[in-house]
């Protein structure tokens, strides 16, 4: 989680918190009976829903989502535009070096794809595979975290109950009445919190990243394409960009300037076995 929004769901938390303690006493609204029931509960139904396995993959996703820091799309546009000029400048082969250095895991293999020579319809298939069972992945993790959270309120409704009985089988005992009374209306209160400031929350989270590297995946996808098919970089600037807000079109990628940097270039290089002219590349002099 970015540090702004860390500091927003502190500030929110801050105020949630802030209006229980105008309403009086906060200790009045910690009850350990009610928290367990409602706890126990819930973690019990999750489990006679799902396996083990399964919920300790949600834990695994929850806490890469918090923090993992996601590249943006335009940072991937910036990448496969570099990948398309030097594999004009210097061929495909050389795109294992890349591979090599890549930190995105997806963009990794779609390049280890091209330097093995994959066709394009078997690169374009597999990537499609792996796109498609990551969000059935991410699909189930997001549809436990909402069974729970459908879950929750009910259980925090049986905690009431428990304290209802507790309460009514005691009514002439004026001590066990305010013993259980605190049960019967935190249980609920703890359902529904449960529910709905936190595991509905993480499912939305899970739905965003998962959202967000989809969008990745295909601006990748789409570049590794057109690096097979040996696209005009300047052609592929123009496509991937239309993956982008319109805030994010700024500025040319490929320019000679930014080339020559980019690969060390000094126009006497003889260690590639074909130097792209400048309008090959879509760059003007």
């Amino acid at each position: 989680m970015d540090g702004k929004s860390l500091i927003g769901l502190i500030l929110c938390a801050l105020l949630f918190g802030a209006g229980f303690a105008i309403s009086g006493n906060v200790a009045q609204y910690f009850n350990l009976a009610a928290f367990l029931v409602v706890i126990g509960g819930s973690l019990g139904a999750a489990i006679a829903s799902f396996s083990m396995q399964r919920l300790v993959y949600v834990g695994r996703v929850l806490r890469n989502s918090y923090r993992a820091k996601l590249k943006k799309p335009a940072e991937i546009v910036e990448i496969l535009v570099d990948l398309s000029v030097k594999s004009k400048i210097r061929g495909l082969h050389t795109l294992v070096e890349d591979e090599r250095d890549m930190s995105v895991m997806f963009l990794r293999r779609a390049l280890g794809f091209v330097v093995d020579n994959y066709s394009r319809e078997q690169t374009s298939d597999i990537l499609h595979t792996e796109i498609y069972f990551f969000k059935q992945r991410r699909d189930e993790c997001e549809r436990v975290l909402r069974v729970m959270a459908d879950i929750c309120p009910a259980i925090g409704l049986a905690g009431s109950v428990v304290g209802l009985i507790g309460m009514l089988s005691g009514v002439s005992d004026t001590a066990i009445v305010l013993s259980t009374i605190p049960i019967a209306l935190t249980s609920t209160l703890y359902g529904v919190l449960l529910a709905n400031f936190v595991l509905l929350p993480l499912a939305a989270r899970i739905r965003e990243v998962t959202d967000h590297e989809l969008l990745l995946q295909k601006i990748i996808i789409e570049g590794i394409r057109a690096i097979q098919s040996e696209l005009n970089p300047r052609v592929l600037e123009v496509k991937l960009k239309s993956f982008l807000t319109p805030s994010e079109r700024t500025g040319q990628l490929v320019s000679l300037a930014r080339i020559k940097e980019r690969f060390q270039l000094d126009g006497n290089e003889e260690e590639t076995p074909r130097m792209a002219a400048p309008e090959e590349l879509g760059v003007t002099l």
